[in-house]
């Protein structure tokens, strides 16, 4: 839901700086991987410290990358598959160090078995929230259901709440509760999106086998 309003308007405030890594010779595969490089490092050095608050600044740095790529292959006209591939696949990459990082404070230093649970699933149906997407249409379905809480929520949602819970380290009080509620929050949104994703293609793939087999019967 986030992501029809939010790159529309990441996309016009960040043109400039795309525009500027151009002309300094930088391209859009090094921006994707500084860019997830970046989002790494902030995830798996900080948050399993505990140290949510300089984690999520570190991660917010770099998380922009995914607009800036794109930004400057338009700008530069070499869109491609390859592109695209990469992008795709180190989101991904950077999602499971975020989600990763969180399970590993909560197994450790967070002692908290429950919220380490939450956090590994909140991996794991971000991965195969996106991987039912790219499935069905790899079928020939256009999968045409966005869902609740897709890439752009799960961060928003969990970049925040780390950040605010971070600032208990400051003297913020009980503000560390802030990341648990998102956590299931993202937790339930992603199952629902699933669900809503997998009864999405089981009644396209329905339809058009049906499609199919009626314009079989016409041509017999």
């Amino acid at each position: 839901m986030l992501n029809k309003y939010a790159r529309a308007f990441f996309t016009r405030v960040l043109t400039p700086f795309a525009a500027l890594l151009i002309r300094l010779g930088v391209s859009p595969d090094a921006v994707t991987l500084i860019g997830t490089g970046g989002v790494v490092t902030g995830a798996l050095v900080f948050y399993p410290r505990g140290e949510f608050f300089w984690g999520t600044v570190v991660i917010t740095l770099f998380v922009f990358s995914d607009l800036v790529d794109g930004n400057m292959a338009r700008q530069l006209g070499r869109s491609s598959r390859w592109g695209a591939f990469l992008d795709s696949t180190l989101d991904r990459v950077a999602d499971s160090a975020i989600f990763g990082g969180l399970a590993l404070w909560y197994a450790g230093g967070g002692n908290d078995d429950m919220l380490c649970a939450v956090a590994i699933f909140c991996l794991a149906s971000g991965q195969v929230v996106s991987y039912t997407k790219a499935r069905g249409e790899s079928i020939g379905l256009p999968v045409a259901v966005n869902g609740l809480v897709e890439r752009a929520e799960r961060l928003v949602v969990s970049l925040v709440a780390c950040g605010l819970s971070g600032l208990h380290t400051f003297g913020v009080p009980h503000i560390q509760v802030l990341l648990p509620v998102a956590l299931w929050i993202v937790a339930v949104g992603s199952l629902v999106t699933l669900i809503q994703r997998v009864v999405t293609v089981r009644r396209e793939s329905a339809e058009a086998e049906a499609a199919a087999a009626a314009g079989g019967g016409e041509g017999a």
